[in-house]
């Protein structure tokens, strides 16, 4: 499986962006779909994950309430809806495929397909 990631650029504060994370050379089913971000000189966090099959969802702290994640099954696209940005928000953004426990969906070790980075940068 190959994924693609896209959506990333420059917003201002306050403002929202939408990013999408397309399959290639296989589908989704039966995969959790995470996306996690790296800040400049910081370490690769987790955003927010998605189980294709049963919909469970799970969200940073810091992304709760702003950020939405969910699919779009015709296109076989994972989709994170950011709103309220924030300069902390700031990071290459990058979307991952594995088929971990739930409980282990945070972590960058239990995927195995990871699609290049998407630059957002929120401005003040």
């Amino acid at each position: 499986v190959q994924l693609q990631a896209s959506g990333g650029g420059l917003v201002q504060a306050g403002g929202s962006l939408r990013l999408s994370c397309a399959a290639s050379g296989g589908t989704f089913s039966g995969y959790a779909v995470g996306w996690f971000r790296q800040a400049p000189g910081k370490e690769r966090e987790f955003v927010a994950a998605f189980r294709w099959s049963g919909g469970n969802r799970k969200y940073a702290d810091s992304v709760k309430g702003r950020f939405t994640i969910s699919r779009d099954n015709a296109k076989n696209t994972v989709l994170l809806q950011m709103n309220s940005l924030t300069v902390d928000d700031t990071a290459v953004y990058s979307c991952a495929a594995g088929r971990p426990p739930w409980g282990l969906v945070t972590e960058t070790s239990a995927y195995y397909y990871w699609g290049q980075g998407t630059l957002v940068t929120v401005s003040s």
